[in-house]
């Protein structure tokens, strides 16, 4: 079961727990090579954070986008959408082969130049869960949950004047690549989005000739003859279609990330220079930034009773349940007229301020928990309510707990534009090491995931709750969802800009370009400590769009290379055939270890043991000159304390466009004594090559860990 990766649970996400793990269910005759699981999905200022909007650089040299089709691989599209229109847009491009299937509610003629195709898969879902409930869905592309919708509108939505979210955010709405055209495959429905059916729309995507493919869906982390996006995103590597997949809300603990394969652009999610604060006030002078997109009547001026919702229970209530303020656990005669202060987790957060409200409460104080951290997640909902940090939630209870007549307030702001610091890495943003093989640094790439405004559906609300009857054109969500597809739709402009470019090279413009400073010129922070982040965390870096377009060198990767990994791994034959779907003979792999794959990072791990004082590593690579013919770069290393890094030859002189030259990466590490067993060290350095114009930068991540 694969979690459409949206940390706001909408719709049929709303049913799921924030910490739930993905659930791996066995499905017997729906295909053969692995067994179908059901996943779940993961969730418009950011082309100017982006550096989008400039009358020169990549939105210009790429036309925008016009002639590459992007996939979107979610819970299908609405039509209707003004950010679907193709006013202005050109003729759909010749190598479309894709159709609008027909289906209740949906019609082709709702599909234009701009949503060339869209399709539905779920026979994988009628079989574990039966036949579709068509009072609540539709056996359609249609998306009655609002995911697809954004995430597609993200990716290449067309120029809307007067976005806007209730009022916030409000301001022209647009996608990353306006021009590009959209097929919208849906195979995420109400029990999630399984197996059979993400390989089917991989696979139907590849036939109907999209360039890249978008899929913010996700699990947990399998071998990668086991996992559906993997082989399908194998496929489409192999056919030259660029994959970029969410790397999950699983964060800030360290090894969550998912989607590891490194034929996909992996992606985590950060903030841009835009919030929507509310100030929480209490009656003792203390006041707490916190966050909200409530948009109803605000409260009258004044004081009212706070009080913590563990003292507000039914009889019957146990204390988890309140703390969470979950649905039935809260006394009416309690709450009433009181802003009640609740737990984040389990239930989603907009549910817990409509139990709140429907006991007669006031207003709703969100408190984080220890592992969420700092990070706020705004959120449009029903009565009064903000979401304030763990350190806050502290101080309040302290405050309750203290005072014989707590009170408090909330004042809602709006929206604030050019915030600092800004990007800080997401708190829920999931974080490497990649579990499945720590020689390949995952996530490569962080982008805009925070709040983002994005086209919406018709169906259901803002919150996404049952009772919610308001209607909106845009919403405002969080998640890696929302980081996916900016990074789809930067994709989409570079092969536009680029068509020869191989879905390898495109990825690597994004990730030796990217940037690690935020805009005040410091390490790009982590949103849960408020400590510097980490390659672990942001791979590569935040993604840099203008930069991307003329990277210089690239490091290139074949489908055989992909092939020759797998052998690497020691995989049987069979699983080799399971991702490739081609005989394949690993006596003739050249690829010596996994980390020789022709990687734009680089991720040494040691076991430390009691024979070895130093610790060393060999990686060979190979860069491609996508820059001027007669071009010479020169490396420069960053060791870190108790490591050394160190290129041969440190100097690559090319004489042609599209030149390959190899080079070989050593890396040593020191032993480190203080490691107890379990224990593990970790260091990061870098390496560049520069020529005076181009920076192509790579991360080095060096792991030490000391055996039990």
């Amino acid at each position: 079961m694969l979690h459409v990766y949206d940390t706001v649970f909408h719709g049929f996400s709303a049913r799921l727990t924030e910490q739930e793990a993905s659930v791996m269910e066995s499905m017997q005759g729906v295909v053969t090579v692995f067994p179908d699981q059901a996943r779940q999905l993961q969730t418009t200022r950011t082309p100017q954070f982006l550096g989008l909007d400039t009358r020169r650089g990549i939105w210009p040299k790429s036309n925008y986008g016009s002639d590459v089709i992007i996939g979107v691989l979610d819970t299908g599209v609405w039509p209707e959408s003004r950010s679907f229109r193709d006013r202005k847009i050109g003729s759909i491009p010749k190598n479309w082969k894709g159709e609008c299937e027909e289906g209740p509610g949906f019609s082709s003629s709702l599909c234009n130049r701009k949503l060339v195709g869209a399709r539905f898969f779920l026979n994988g879902y009628e079989a574990m869960n039966g036949p579709l409930n068509e009072s609540v869905e539709s056996r359609s592309p249609r998306d009655t949950d609002g995911h697809g919708t954004h995430t597609a509108s993200t990716a290449a939505g067309r120029y809307v004047n007067g976005a806007n979210l209730l009022g916030y955010a409000a301001g022209m709405a647009r996608g990353v690549a306006p021009k590009s055209r959209i097929a919208a495959y849906k195979v995420c429905w109400s029990s999630g989005c399984f197996d059979s059916d993400i390989l089917a729309a991989f696979d139907r995507a590849i036939a109907d000739g999209v360039h890249v493919i978008s899929a913010s869906v996700g699990g947990g982390v399998v071998p990668y003859y086991m996992d559906s996006i993997s082989i399908g995103a194998f496929g489409a590597a192999s056919h030259g279609v660029f994959v970029a997949a969410s790397g999950g809300n699983q964060g800030p603990s360290q090894q969550t990330v998912t989607n590891v394969s490194p034929w996909i652009a992996t992606i985590g999610a950060s903030t841009v220079d835009r919030n929507f604060p509310a100030e929480v006030k209490l009656g003792n002078g203390m006041s707490f930034a916190g966050a909200s997109l409530y948009s109803g009547p605000q409260l009258k001026p004044g004081f009212y009773p706070l009080a913590d919702s563990t003292s507000l229970g039914m009889k019957d209530s146990d204390t988890y349940s309140t703390s969470l303020c979950m649905e039935g656990s809260l006394d009416p005669k309690l709450v009433k007229g009181k802003i009640v202060l609740c737990s984040r987790g389990s239930n989603p957060r907009a549910a817990k301020g409509e139990v709140v409200r429907r006991a007669g409460g006031a207003g709703m104080i969100l408190a984080n928990s220890a592992l969420d951290g700092e990070g706020l997640v705004s959120d449009a909902h029903l009565l009064p309510a903000a979401a304030v940090g763990y350190a806050a939630g502290v101080a309040v209870r302290h405050y309750i707990a203290s005072e014989r007549r707590p009170t408090a307030t909330i004042v809602f702001i709006g929206t604030i534009l050019n915030v600092k610091p800004a990007p800080i890495l997401a708190s829920f943003s999931s974080r490497g090491p990649n579990p499945q093989t720590t020689e390949i640094l995952k996530p490569d790439l962080i982008a805009p995931g925070v709040d983002i405004l994005a086209a919406w559906t018709g169906a259901v609300g803002p919150s996404g709750l049952p009772s919610d009857r308001r209607t909106v054109e845009f919403n405002i969500i969080s998640g890696t969802s929302m980081a996916c597809p900016h990074v789809s739709g930067v994709a989409a402009l570079l092969k536009s800009s680029h068509p020869n470019w191989s879905p390898a090279a495109i990825r690597s413009a994004l990730m030796t370009t990217a940037y690690t400073e935020d805009n005040r010129g410091a390490v790009i922070a982590d949103e849960a400590t408020s400590n510097s982040s980490t390659p672990l965390d942001f791979g590569a870096g935040h993604v840099d769009p203008q930069k991307a377009m003329d990277p210089g060198l690239v490091y290139d990767i074949e489908p055989q290379d992909y092939v020759d990994f797998l052998c690497s791994l020691k995989y049987s034959e069979k699983a080799v055939h399971t991702v490739t779907r081609y005989p394949t003979a690993c006596a003739n792999a050249t690829l010596r270890a996994p980390g020789d794959l022709n990687y734009p990072s680089f991720s040494a791990s040691f076991d430390q043991n009691s024979h070895s004082r130093v610790y060393k590593a060999v990686f060979r690579r190979t860069l491609t000159n996508v820059g001027p013919a007669n071009s010479s770069y020169v490396a420069a290393v960053v060791s870190p304390p108790g490591a050394s890094i160190s290129a041969r030859p440190a100097r690559l002189t090319f004489s042609s466009v599209n030149q390959k030259l190899p080079f070989r990466l050593y890396v040593s590490a020191q032993h480190v004594s203080s490691l107890l067993p379990g224990d593990v060290s970790t260091i990061f350095g870098s390496i560049t090559w520069k020529d005076g114009t181009h920076v192509v930068q790579s991360p080095v991540v060096i792991v030490l860990q000391q055996p039990y």
